[in-house]
């Protein structure tokens, strides 16, 4: 993740600053952590919204994981502690959307956690939050505008990894399956994108996740959504 933010926000002039806001908690039965960045703690809408998502997730766990103590107690069967942890960070700041990646690992007691990605956009402009493939007439429009150069892309990077071979699963993921970072060079328009495809996903667990980045080109802004094109700019390959 950490290379795809870094070419999705090149040279944009925006402190992708250290974690402000969030909360940590350590019990007998679980790990949590959750932070976000100060940029997004300065929009109250958006930090309601963070607050409330950690809150949940943290209370899940905690049900969860005070289930699955008591079940190994009851069987007779050692208990390992949940963990959860996500940190959000600045991919751009554009005048308008503030776009954040998000990062989790989710461990309950198995073999091995499991990494996941996120993506918002928060809307200056509406002041509301977006998910980034909202943006966009549909999945389908998206997918046809990137097919071609996100699987060529990938492709290469599954090779690399694997020996020469493509990919234990083969295959390039729809759009629908990947996570969809939007990005910026300059500050001022989209026009940069990233696609996350997490473990298992285009690879498997071993191969960890395929980052893919893309120049935002005509078709792509094309396949969005009208209300928001002003917002993009096509870049040159």
């Amino acid at each position: 993740m950490r290379t795809i933010l870094m070419m999705l926000a090149l040279a944009t002039p925006v402190a992708v600053t250290a974690q402000a806001m969030g909360s940590k908690a350590k019990t007998a039965d679980y790990e949590f952590s959750y932070s976000y960045p100060a940029v997004a703690a300065r929009i109250p809408g958006l930090k309601r919204g963070l607050d409330a998502e950690a809150a949940a997730i943290r209370g899940k766990m905690a049900r969860d994981a005070a289930t699955a103590r008591r079940d190994a107690k009851k069987e007779g069967f050692p208990f390992r502690p949940y963990s959860y942890e996500k940190t959000w960070k600045v991919v751009t700041d554009t005048p308008r959307f503030l776009s954040l990646s998000g990062d989790s690992y989710d461990y309950t007691g198995g073999a091995h956690g499991q990494p996941a990605s996120s993506a918002l956009l928060w809307d200056k402009a509406a002041g509301r939050r977006l998910d980034t493939k909202a943006v966009f007439t549909s999945a389908a429009a998206l997918q046809s505008a990137t097919r071609v150069d996100y699987c060529a892309k990938l492709k290469v990077e599954q090779r690399r990894r694997n020996q020469g071979n493509v990919s234990s699963m083969n295959t390039c993921p729809p759009i629908k399956d990947v996570t969809l970072l939007l990005g910026s060079t300059n500050g001022r328009a989209i026009d940069r994108i990233g696609l996350m495809a997490d473990p298992y996903v285009a690879g498997s667990y071993a191969e960890g996740s395929y980052e893919v980045t893309l120049p935002v080109t005509p078709a792509i802004i094309a396949a969005t959504r009208p209300e928001y094109r002003s917002a993009f700019a096509a870049r040159r390959r």
